[in-house]
């Protein structure tokens, strides 16, 4: 049956192609209505994070050192690593290199399943739930990331890093803290009701 629906796609896209030749094929003719991106802006996502994806350690310790300049009074929250206060010392720690990946992986395996409404928000309602468990954790925190995160993959595109994809990212990244937000709100409902 998956055979079969891939040659049905695979002909209907060839030929939605030929009557528009400005769209590339790839592109489904629908997302998600549940995704707040176009089709053409979930592809663009999906394409850049590629290069995003192949260097996320660097890009996730520069991340958390932008986080750690703008609210240094969150890295109390990370028990690991929290005296390191100098940027030298931040980027060259094993310990924020180790959580860096393990965010930045959070964020890949986020915009990899952009294609898959059901994983996504299974996967990042879990891994908002889980924050629960971090005391003193508050929801809003996962905002402070949004800036940081988007400084981290603009150093990393560079040039490719335009105004069109920029607004993409600021789409994107907005979408995943909402759904982390929504799985640490369900989570801490379901804490309280039990």
């Amino acid at each position: 049956m998956g055979c079969e629906l891939t040659k049905l796609a695979a002909t209907k896209s060839r030929n939605q192609a030929g009557n528009d030749s400005s769209s590339p094929p790839s592109l489904p003719a629908s997302t998600d209505p549940r995704l707040p991106l176009t089709a053409k802006q979930k592809y663009t996502v999906i394409a850049s994070w590629k290069a995003v994806s192949r260097a996320l350690e660097p890009t996730g310790i520069y991340m958390f050192i932008r986080l750690f300049e703008e609210n240094a009074e969150l890295l109390n929250m990370f028990t690991k690593f929290r005296e390191l206060k100098t940027k030298e010392q931040q980027s060259s720690s094993m310990e924020l290199a180790e959580h860096a990946k393990t965010v930045m992986s959070t964020l890949d395996e986020g915009i990899k399943s952009l294609d898959d409404m059901d994983a996504f928000l299974t996967y990042l309602h879990e891994v908002g739930a889980s924050h629960t468990k971090i005391p003193g954790f508050n929801r809003q925190y996962f905002w402070k990331i949004e800036k940081p995160f988007l400084d981290a993959v603009e150093r990393t595109l560079e040039d490719r890093y335009s105004e069109n994809v920029e607004n993409i990212y600021k789409l994107t990244i907005k979408f995943i803290i909402e759904t982390l937000i929504d799985g640490f709100d369900k989570a801490q409902s379901d804490k309280a009701k039990s």
